[in-house]
């Protein structure tokens, strides 16, 4: 092998070192790098690509669901954020503050926007006057700054990172529930029909829900290292931000009502559940639903043979296109085919088109898939069919591939030593009894650094729709005392 080969090849082991495979694939992949203040990285072309895929895919079913696209200031007064005290207390440690403008002191400290319920209620009360005004539904693609982060991750954990938050405003306590099940469902769908990375809905636990929400629902996603990912969140607010915020209206009778509010948001999180997921020791892989080019197509030429297989490759290539696919044609006269194949697999391109004199002879194309390189031969004229059936099996072995991971990686456990063992011997996720108290989980945590990430879900009707699953031990897996809840633990990122 080359040194240039090499050099673009993934030398860290994903199973053995994945913190530092996972670095590794993040640069060589072409998807960000680190910039020069500790905490932030820089988005590359590719990396982006990704994040407009999640944009595209998220934005269009918020707005068939009546959802506005807006934007505030990053900027929120210290007055605002004090408005609610739950957020100043939940957020104050990790909030950056602007306190001059050029030489000149403010006069109030300005947040660095750590989430925007503070700057965005205000304007919901001015805009809500009547029932007439509800459901007022909002959301912002935005960055946010959490001064928090220790040790930079790309994707998972840095100090300003790209989301949407959606806002909304209703007049009843079950129209605030059904929001929050609409985009809790919409997550679902992102992560299983658009990332092949399939989730478990829950609930946090009542110490670890959003500052000032009734209840947190999440998605979460387990990796291949047995680490938890929360992979979205969605809000049932109650009225403690209504009431802060004064964000009332007038009912059908004239009478003044206080509004129910919810919020809930993705961020770029799910890029890093998405390279950690599929990803192998050759680079990225990405599902054909995301990947920014779907098929590569890589012509292999004589000099005698050069003219018609670039032109058999080219018709190919306008046809696909033609037909909707992502395509590339990797026609550079400076590289090999086999080095072309090596970058094409670490960029994560889902399928290889392979084009040579013989292709062209017998009019077919030769198929192979980035995930475990199996081959195919299909015939020129029903290419466009051929390539839309082998991006749907692509599809399926990965997401097959991270459903079996979660199956085999959901255990039971219910004394302190088996919950430990179980988390320090195989990762994923430990079902337990739960008695509810949050020094249970610190006993866990301070062992063994894994939490409690989720719940099961009361009832999607309204606060309770359905039956939340009865313990199948009514004590509590890690002090003893009678417990009616249950509680997943996991290492998380």
């Amino acid at each position: 092998m080359s040194d240039e080969s090499q050099e673009l090849g993934i030398t860290e082991s994903k199973s053995h070192k994945p913190g530092d495979w996972y670095a590794e694939v993040v640069q060589k992949a072409g998807l960000a790098d680190y910039a020069p203040m500790g905490g932030f990285i820089v988005t590359k072309p590719r990396g982006y690509a990704l994040w407009e895929g999640i944009q595209d895919a998220l934005d269009s079913e918020f707005k068939a669901t009546g959802v506005d696209n807006v934007y505030f200031p990053m900027f929120i007064p210290e007055s605002f954020l004090e408005r609610e005290k739950d957020i100043v207390e939940g957020f104050d440690p990790e909030v950056a503050w602007v306190t001059h403008g050029g030489h000149d002191e403010l006069e109030e400290r300005l947040a660095v926007r750590p989430t925007s319920e503070s700057i965005i209620a205000p304007f919901m009360a001015d805009w809500t006057r009547s029932h007439r005004d509800l459901p007022l539904r909002l959301n912002q693609w935005c960055s946010v700054v959490r001064w928090e982060a220790t040790e930079t991750k790309p994707f998972f954990r840095t100090k300003e990172f790209m989301w949407q938050e959606g806002h909304t405003a209703h007049a009843s306590n079950e129209g605030a529930w059904e929001e929050v099940w609409t985009r809790l469902g919409q997550y679902e769908s992102l992560y299983e029909d658009v990332l092949a990375i399939p989730v478990l809905r829950g609930k946090k636990p009542e110490h670890d829900k959003f500052p000032g929400a009734d209840t947190t629902t999440t998605v979460e996603a387990l990796m291949p290292d047995g680490k938890s990912v929360q992979g979205a969140t969605s809000h049932n607010l109650g009225q403690s931000f209504a009431e802060a915020f004064d964000i009332t209206f007038a009912d059908e009778d004239e009478e003044e009502r206080t509004a129910y509010t919810t919020s809930w948001g993705l961020s770029w999180r799910a890029i890093g559940a998405l390279i950690m997921t599929h990803s192998d020791d050759q680079g990225l892989v990405l599902p054909p639903t995301i990947a920014p080019t779907q098929v590569v197509i890589v012509p292999i030429w004589q000099e005698d043979t050069k003219d018609d297989v670039l032109e058999y490759s080219q018709n190919i290539a306008d046809e696909l296109e033609a037909a909707g696919f992502r395509v590339e044609l990797d026609d550079r006269d400076e590289r090999n085919p086999g080095f072309k194949f090596n970058e094409h697999e670490l960029n994560g391109v889902p399928l290889r088109l392979e084009i040579g004199p013989y292709e062209v002879e017998d009019e077919e194309v030769t198929l192979v898939h980035r995930p475990d390189n199996e081959e195919a031969v299909a015939d020129r004229a029903e290419i466009v069919d051929a390539v839309d059936e082998h991006l749907d099996e692509i599809f399926d072995k990965l997401y097959d591939a991270a459903e079996a991971n979660l199956e085999e990686n959901v255990r039971e456990a219910y004394s302190p030593e088996e919950i430990l063992g179980t988390i320090g011997k195989h990762g994923g996720y430990v079902k337990t009894s739960w008695c509810g108290d949050e020094a249970c989980e610190e006993a866990i945590k301070e062992k063994i650094a894994a939490e409690i990430v989720m719940q099961p879900l009361e009832d999607e009707g309204g606060s309770t729709a359905g039956e939340v699953p009865e313990p199948d031990h009514d004590e509590c897996g890690v002090c003893g005392d009678p417990a009616d809840e249950i509680a997943y633990f996991a290492k998380s990122y």
